[in-house]
């Protein structure tokens, strides 16, 4: 794929992105070595579907609850490009599904495919993504949550190589809950685009932990757009850079004129394990009604040198020094994933990355 098709860096929102990469990443010859997708589902019940290079595999899948369907795309520069067949989990009223785990697997080149989750009035349902292998897997999903409907997600994005650009667009009804944590804690390139409408009383969580080496970039532009009065939102990114890589956040509050009542925070933090490293930050208010309360913070250090020194005259290696301090740095984030299990593989994949990276 020609870079000129990809959104450009002079775009604001695209600023940090890297499309040489995803360009590259849609250019990575297919590999035959197989992967085995079961290795990746957590111990769960519910669906548990396999998705090969944009593919169901309905062979290794159990779709329980989920449909197979057309699934319409946002018009958004790499969104629309999932537009086609793809994964539907529709919930009527007062419905309820154990949690659906999808694996997605990409062995070269380009893939896409799209999701979405509808869930009617009081309706409550759990997703669990996970992405592997290498290439550019290319996402999008659609989320549309009746009156007082609870959604919760999380994504581990775990590729080897190449590129994961996931594109997400959430309507919220009134007094629904949407909370969705992701980690990256691969080799790939990746970027995480979301917009999240939110109506009256509405509840949205969204963040997670980036954890960058070597070369490596990833980025996320999250925006919460509050339509309605009453509604609260939370934004918790934490973002650490090894090496030479680049992490970068970009979340974004918008209140509507008369969204009073509204109760938006951010929480931006980055942190350097060397000084070559970089992490960018960037929270945004954007506010049109007078009676609200929203508040961001954004900062970027290194790890505490006294800290360290402490530990380490206490017997504690600095490897194991610094991992121990690069964990609690991202606990919040992880912490906050409301199922045990899914939270204990995001505190493993978490591990593994830091004696990797440490």
């Amino acid at each position: 794929m020609s870079v000129l098709e990809l959104p450009s860096v002079r775009e604001e929102s695209w600023r940090w992105s890297d499309p040489e990469a995803i360009a590259a990443a849609a250019a990575m010859p297919w590999s035959d070595a197989p992967v085995d997708a079961a290795v990746y589902f957590l111990d769960l019940p519910g669906a548990r579907i396999v998705v090969r290079d944009g593919v169901v595999d309905q062979a290794a899948s159990d779709l329980h609850r989920v449909t197979l369907g057309h699934v319409e795309a946002a018009e958004h520069a790499l969104g629309r490009r999932t537009a086609g067949p793809g994964w539907v989990l529709d919930l009527a009223e007062d419905g309820a599904a154990h949690p659906v785990q999808i694996v997605h697997v990409s062995t070269g080149g380009s893939n896409h495919f799209a999701g979405a989750i509808r869930l009617a009035d009081d309706a409550t349902a759990q997703v669990v993504e996970t992405y592997v292998g290498a290439g550019w897997a290319n996402r999008g999903l659609s989320v549309t949550l009746g009156k007082a409907a609870r959604l919760m997600r999380a994504v581990r994005l775990l590729q080897a190589g190449g590129f994961t650009s996931l594109r997400e667009d959430a309507t919220l009804g009134q007094g629904a809950s949407l909370v969705t944590s992701f980690l990256g804690a691969g080799a790939a390139g990746t970027r995480i685009d979301a917009t999240i409408v939110a109506g009256e009383g509405a509840f949205a969580e969204y963040g997670g932990a980036l954890l960058t080496a070597g070369e490596q970039r990833q980025e996320c532009a999250v925006a919460v757009r509050h339509a309605e009065p009453n509604g609260q939102s939370h934004q918790l990114w934490r973002a650490v850079a090894a090496d030479r890589s680049t992490a970068s956040l970009a979340a974004r509050v918008e209140v509507a004129r008369h969204a009073q009542k509204t109760d938006g925070e951010q929480s931006l933090r980055g942190l350097l394990l060397k000084r070559t490293a970089t992490v960018n930050l960037k929270p945004e208010l954007e506010i049109f009604a007078d009676d609200v309360k929203c508040a961001h913070g954004a900062t970027v250090g290194e790890l505490d040198a006294r800290a360290l020194f402490y530990m380490q005259s206490r017997g504690i290696p600095r490897a194991r020094a610094q991992a121990l301090l690069t964990r609690a740095f991202v606990a919040d984030a992880l912490d906050r994933i409301g199922n045990a299990v899914v939270r204990e593989a995001f505190a493993s994949d978490a591990d593994a990355w830091l004696a990797a990276a440490l």
